[in-house]
């Protein structure tokens, strides 16, 4: 299967890229963090993702404004830029009515192109998504700060060949992958984007809240999100689900937030799309500790698998960020000179770590406390 690139431009001027893939019923996916079209096509971490919904949808994606194949020097890095690029690419591709799939930071955009144009949208799919930004979200700690060292990580080592200061980030997207796919992760990023871009993006994020947007929905909804999310806590996938109108929620079993090929979540999610959008109706997927394989792990009891899940998650963690701290103490000991720079680094580092680690263990017992309005499937 083969993947169309063509270029729409922005009221502002931007030229984005868009890529079609695929026949059927239309499926456009909302930009999200850091892209790049050429790249992902045959990346492990996004192929299979794209080649799944190619078979049963005409797809379109594109790079967000500052990333990928589109315009990387641009003035305006803001949520109303977002959600008008994706208007761009709806009407440059001649697209009248279509499913609309939101994927972690494109959700909110989503969510607000569906409530500007609910004549359009058939379908809304939400996954790994938020209403709230890092700033607003409840619970231990300071988001604040933990946004602020997030996005000076970024600002420090993002351009360095060294994948150490990215290596935080692909243990909160991808704490279940083994090291060839981090390595993988690691370059995408590079390549996606500039390190001030992609902390303009953060910041961005950061701050966002739709949910005067999302309380006025009124297209059919369908919300998942990994119960062991170590990106987007599972409490704030469940407020989602519960701040829009006659929404459907489905927990999924797993700790990534970028699905990886072979994970019964992923499978359990295009199922779900399908059935939601009427492409097709296979059987009904198992979800949450159901979709744990039969035989030894099926006789564990219900703590046990909780602890199933998420331990792949901890222990993930833990192994990616094993090179962070060599590369760092190399760093350390070059000398005297080079120390208050990487001292610094270090600590947003540590910070980092603490972050992974408390979204990694405690999760699932927030997620799992109190219940949801949502429709929980």
């Amino acid at each position: 299967m083969e993947q169309e690139i063509r270029f729409c431009t922005a009221g502002d001027g931007v030229r984005l890229a868009c890529a079609a893939s695929g026949a059927g019923t239309p499926l456009v996916k909302s930009a999200h963090w850091l892209t790049h079209l050429q790249h992902d096509w045959i990346s492990p971490i996004w192929r299979h993702q794209h080649l799944g919904l190619s078979r049963h949808f005409r797809l379109y994606r594109y790079d967000q404004r500052g990333c990928g194949l589109s315009d990387h020097d641009v003035e305006n890095m803001g949520f109303e830029a977002w959600v008008r690029d994706l208007e761009t690419i709806v009407d440059g591709m001649g697209l009248d009515r279509f499913v609309l799939l939101g994927m972690s930071q494109g959700g909110p955009i989503a969510i607000e192109y569906a409530v500007r144009h609910p004549e359009r949208v058939s379908h809304l799919v939400l996954y790994g998504s938020y209403v709230r930004g890092r700033r607003h979200w409840d619970g231990d700690g300071d988001p604040a700060r933990e946004a602020d060292a997030l996005i000076e990580l970024i600002r420090l080592g993002w351009h360095h060949e060294n994948p150490a200061f990215r290596q935080v980030f692909s243990s909160l997207f991808i704490p279940g992958a083994d090291m060839e796919q981090v390595r993988q992760f690691n370059d995408l990023q590079r390549r996606s984007t500039s390190p001030e871009t992609a902390a303009r993006i953060v910041s961005e994020t950061d701050r966002l809240d739709v949910t005067e947007s999302a309380r006025r929905v009124r297209v059919p909804t369908l919300v998942l999100h990994c119960e062991g999310d170590a990106r987007i806590p599972f409490s704030e996938g469940r407020r989602l689900a519960g701040e829009i109108p006659g929404a459907r929620f489905m927990p999924l079993a797993g700790e990534n937030h970028i699905m990886l090929e072979g994970e019964p979540a992923w499978d359990a999610l295009l199922a779900e799309i399908l059935r939601f959008s009427g492409a097709a109706a296979p059987a009904a997927p198992k979800t949450g500790a159901d979709a744990l394989p039969s035989g030894r792990l099926a006789a564990l009891t219900a703590r046990e698998r909780e602890v199933a899940l998420v331990g792949p998650a901890r222990a993930g963690v833990y192994i990616h960020l094993m090179p962070v701290f060599g590369a760092l103490l190399g760093y350390l000991l070059l000398g005297e000179a080079l120390q208050p720079y990487h001292a610094l680094g270090a600590a947003l580092v540590a910070i980092g770590i603490v972050l992974t680690q408390r979204r990694a263990a405690g999760v699932i017992t927030e997620g799992r406390e109190g219940t949801s309005d949502a429709l929980v499937r």
